[in-house]
């Protein structure tokens, strides 16, 4: 008979739960509650008190086509990462689910680079993809000048989408890995006895059952994209040039720290997580009902 240990004593569930409502009071709501006051009000770079001003700071980025150019280019910064992320999980997960020469190998490799940090990231793709050293350096020198990140607009978002990509493979690679593992062998199997190829049983079976896993991993990565980005865009690019990989997140961090527009970043974080809010809820709204969860 299974036994089960109650407490009598809600202050000893009150006394466990602090230490957590403490955290996220401290490192969540505190800081979105002042963004959320900063931004109707006008702060004064050097301090000295603030100014009430209403929708004046929402009103001003309406108006403003340089944060409109930052919010495109955050929507096809998202789309292109989260796209290229979980296509490339997907075909090397299906690989070492296969089991392969040395899956287990390669599953333990694939998992590493998730554990690295957006900075570092961002430091080693900045030398792996410069166009004066390394492997590019030898492309440039056959076809002189086909690749400069720090002249060309769309040639800076495909290295920070490639970095960027690079980093979020290992995280959907886990869950992807786990998912096709859960499927019974017998489908597979049966599938195969019945003439089905590799690709077929891949289209017809394997990748319906995944959509459960496949609509997780889309929220994750697309909410993912829009705020972890900025280490490997602050180090590769600095939001050039002429602000082609400027993403929403570093408008933020360049307009409040560098510009001192307090309250101006502060609307533009307030609008970020109202539009992070909105698409994850068209998620739920409308992608979910193509997921099977059975």
């Amino acid at each position: 008979m299974e036994k089960r240990t109650l407490f009598t004593n809600k202050w000893l569930g009150m006394a466990l739960v602090l230490p957590q409502v403490l955290l996220i009071f401290t490192f969540f709501y505190w800081p979105a509650g002042q963004a959320l006051y900063w931004a109707f009000t006008l702060e004064q770079p050097w301090g000295g008190g603030n100014q009430w001003v209403g929708f004046a700071n929402f009103t001003h980025l309406i108006g403003d086509t340089v944060y409109w150019n930052s919010i495109l280019t955050s929507l096809v910064f998202a789309l292109s990462a989260t796209a290229l992320a979980m296509a490339v999980a997907l075909a090397l997960a299906l690989l070492v689910d296969r089991e392969l020469r040395g899956f287990r190998v390669y599953r333990t490799i694939l998992v590493w680079p998730y554990a690295i940090a957006a900075p570092a990231l961002g430091v080693a793709f900045r030398f792996i993809l410069a166009p004066e050293a390394g492997f590019m350096a030898y492309v440039n020198h056959l076809w002189p000048g086909l690749w400069n990140p720090a002249l060309n607009g769309g040639q800076a978002m495909v290295a920070i989408v490639i970095a960027y990509t690079w980093k979020y493979i290992g995280y959907n690679f886990i869950f992807f890995l786990a998912a096709l593992q859960a499927i019974p062998k017998s489908l597979i199997e049966a599938a195969a006895m019945d003439g089905s190829g590799l690709l077929r049983r891949v289209k017809d079976i394997q990748v319906p059952l995944l959509t459960p896993t496949i609509f997780f991993l889309v929220v994750i990565n697309l909410t993912d994209s829009f705020t972890d980005s900025f280490g490997i865009v602050d180090l590769m690019t600095a939001g050039g040039p002429d602000r082609a990989t400027e993403l929403m997140v570093y408008k933020i961090f360049f307009d409040g720290f560098k510009g001192l527009d307090y309250s101006g970043a502060a609307a533009q974080s307030i609008i970020l997580m109202l539009l992070v809010i909105g698409l994850t809820v068209f998620q739920f709204r409308f992608l979910e009902r193509r997921v099977h969860y059975k």
